[in-house]
């Protein structure tokens, strides 16, 4: 009976092993075939034997730096803001370490690290400020942190639904439910992302709003992004507790979108998903729209218009309100360029 159970162990651990390889064989054959079918569409900066993807569009000044929430599409979410505003001056959308095009960066990817290798790219492209810093999310506090370690760099910001540095302990006190930014469900995806199960078992993301050819290059590289994407969000309280102190943007022409969307507003399916009640819900949103107050208050110059029909990714849900304020800060950047050489 041992000789069995040993033997069956045995076997076991072969069939598993051949499995493993075998995904992983499909897997690395993909990322080369993701790699020929959707090439970067901007540069590959190189910064200390690494490359970050920076894709710019149009000219004029000032240029604008866009900075994308936690997740694995990176760049690509900003396609139809950059399409605009390109019109009108120049514009940056990049992917930060280990998202789409660019490479894995070095550990923790904590705010600290994100924008040194933002400033990094910069140089490298020959980029110049002062910049209007765009963040959605936790794009948020690194344009916050981006603009306290670079004071002299960044004329203007704008705020996309942006994370603020108390929303974790807020969160949670206001719904009731623990705010864990890292489930183990995700750990575990990410962990298993070489073995080719997330590439074969995760739905593509429903993106209608993009072209096709940006959906597929998202779904694409939603894979090989996925451990990067975690990284960032393990290094989420640090990355906010670095911003957090850094409250002041002075004069800086400032603009705060929030998302505003009811209960009412989503499905069944939506509602049900949520992994929580009305009450919840409600209670949480309550928090959300102080905080997104709150950050309205952080310039003596800014505007502030909540989105009554939009949720968390107003990029995609309403571009057109992101562009507008975009173009109002660029505008208000110009005006006061002007003012003051005329003085």
């Amino acid at each position: 009976m041992g000789n069995i159970v040993r033997l069956t162990g045995i076997g076991v651990a072969l069939v598993v092993s051949i499995a493993l390889a075998a995904g992983a064989a499909y897997e690395a054959i993909a990322r080369r075939i993701t790699a020929k079918e959707f090439p970067p569409p901007g540069e590959l900066a190189e910064i200390g034997g690494r490359r970050i993807h920076i894709d710019c569009h149009g000219s004029g000044w000032p240029t604008v730096i866009l900075e994308a929430g936690a997740d694995t599409s990176g760049s690509a979410l900003w396609y139809p803001v950059v399409l605009t505003v390109s019109e009108t001056t120049r514009i940056c959308a990049y992917d930060r370490a280990g998202l789409m095009w660019s490479d894995p960066g070095p550990l923790p990817r904590d705010g600290e690290a994100i924008i040194a290798d933002l400033q990094k790219t910069l140089e490298v492209t020959n980029e110049h400020g002062p910049y209007v810093m765009v963040g959605a999310s936790l794009g948020g506090p690194l344009v916050m942190l981006y603009t306290k370690r670079h004071p002299t760099d960044v004329a203007g910001v704008v705020l996309v639904d942006s994370a603020h540095p108390e929303q974790i302990k807020r969160l949670e006190a206001a719904s009731g439910i623990e705010d864990d930014p890292a489930p183990l469900l995700f750990r575990a995806i990410a962990a298993l992302s070489w073995t080719g199960l997330p590439r074969l078992l995760l739905p593509a993301p429903e993106l209608p709003e993009l072209p096709d050819h940006v959906s597929a290059a998202v779904a694409a590289y939603q894979t090989p992004s996925l451990q990067a994407a975690l990284d960032e969000v393990v290094a989420m309280p640090a990355t906010l507790q670095q911003a957090g102190a850094f409250h002041d943007l002075g004069n800086r022409p400032l603009a705060v979108l929030s998302h505003g969307k009811k209960w009412s507003d989503y499905n069944k399916h939506q509602q049900a998903s949520a992994g929580m009640s009305e009450d919840q819900f409600e209670r949480r949103e309550s928090a959300w729209a102080k905080m997104q107050n709150e950050q309205a208050a952080w310039s003596r110059d800014s505007t502030h218009q909540t989105l009554r029909d939009s949720s968390h990714v107003v990029q995609l849900e309403r571009p057109d309100a992101v562009i507008s304020a975009i173009n109002e800060v660029v505008l208000k950047v110009r005006r006061g360029s002007k003012d003051a050489s005329s003085n």
